[in-house]
């Protein structure tokens, strides 16, 4: 009788082993989330770091409330944000290139000076660099004055650097002009020369026909004087009409500021003009010479430009101080010498309740 035969008993061999790959495969997949989880941590943990130094309170002003920051023209990217980080306004160079990259803004960050206020934020900064919110200086130069006085406030300036040459007489156009500091003053003394002559061309294109004149030149000298002559803006047009008139019918022009110049170039004399200067011979002195003087003896005005090239159509020839601070006219010497014997009286009243 044959024997069966026996049975083969189950191995675990297999499924121990499968179950030991599930369990490292399964250990490997927890390590792998578990570093990604950290990796996703630690990157939203720097980025709401980045986002706090772009978006919060910057650096305290080294001194004061402000820090100004000079950003000169033509700067690249890195150089502007090392030279915000070195300026103590922002605190991660890194951080502004990053910022000024993803916005945009690195395209079109602009040169100039800047004042930042103490802890601004970076954003705030990047935006202003942006729209070229910069520090804005000017320079006035008042009508009447001459070159060499323009000089005076041009060479005082802090704002500006180099060495400029004085102009002529009567080449500036009296303005006040915006200025960036580090601008040359030469480029800044041209850009008052080169105002001066589009203003006087295109006054002399509607200049009025038939003026006692026949260069832009002459335009100007006789401008200068009438500049000196009056303070008020509703005179010149008068005060252009009397000299006009004069050099229509041969008379000298008689204007003491030209007297002034030929003494000393326009300064002020601190003083009144004496007899012996009205009688000195100078190639200025229009008690004594006839017509223009050779050059202007200041920088005119637009508006002492425009009357002198469109002067009022009056007969006037004479004028003489009035009191208040104007002038009043007259046709005839006799009556200018009634408004003269006027103005005598006047500063007869005025020196007796000066005691002078």
């Amino acid at each position: 009788m044959s024997k069966k035969p026996s049975p083969r008993k189950k191995t675990t061999r297999g499924k121990s082993s499968r179950r030991e790959t599930a369990s490292a495969a399964s250990r490997l997949t927890r390590g792998l989330l578990g570093a990604v989880a950290t990796f996703v941590a630690v990157g939203v943990l720097a980025l709401l770091a980045a986002l706090w130094v772009y978006q919060g309170p910057g650096p305290a002003a080294p001194s004061g409330e402000t820090t100004t920051v000079v950003l000169r023209k033509g700067s690249s990217l890195p150089e502007i944000a090392s030279s915000l980080q070195k300026g103590g306004v922002i605190g991660s160079s890194s951080i502004f290139m990053t910022a000024a990259k993803l916005t945009g803004a690195a395209r079109s960050l602009k040169a100039g000076e800047y004042e930042f206020k103490s802890r601004a934020s970076m954003a705030s900064i990047l935006d202003a660099i942006r729209r070229g919110r910069i520090v804005r200086h000017w320079i006035t130069v008042p009508e009447g004055l001459t070159s060499d006085m323009v000089m005076d406030i041009l060479n005082k300036s802090d704002v500006l650097t180099g060495e400029a040459a004085t102009p002529p007489e009567g080449a500036i156009l009296p303005e006040t002009y915006e200025v960036q500091r580090g601008e040359d003053r030469a480029a800044v003394l041209q850009r008052m020369m080169d105002d001066r002559d589009k203003v006087l061309n295109a006054l002399w294109a509607s200049r009025q026909p038939g003026l006692p004149f026949a260069s832009k030149e002459e335009a100007v000298t006789l401008a200068s004087i009438v500049e000196k002559e009056t303070g008020l803006p509703e005179e010149r047009p008068r005060v252009a009409a009397v000299f006009v008139n004069r050099l229509r019918t041969g008379m000298r022009l008689g204007s003491d500021p030209t007297i002034i110049y030929g003494i000393s170039r326009g300064r002020p004399l601190g003083r009144g003009i004496l007899l012996s200067e009205l009688r000195r011979p100078t190639p200025y002195n229009t008690y004594l010479i006839a017509g223009l003087p050779p050059t202007p003896i200041a920088n005119p005005g637009r508006a002492a430009l425009a009357a002198v090239l469109n002067p009022a159509k009056t007969g006037d020839l004479y004028f003489v101080a009035d009191g208040t601070g104007g002038h009043v006219f007259a046709s005839t010497l006799e009556q200018h010498n009634a408004n003269v014997a006027k103005w005598r009286e006047i500063e007869r009243q005025r020196a007796a309740k000066t005691g002078g």
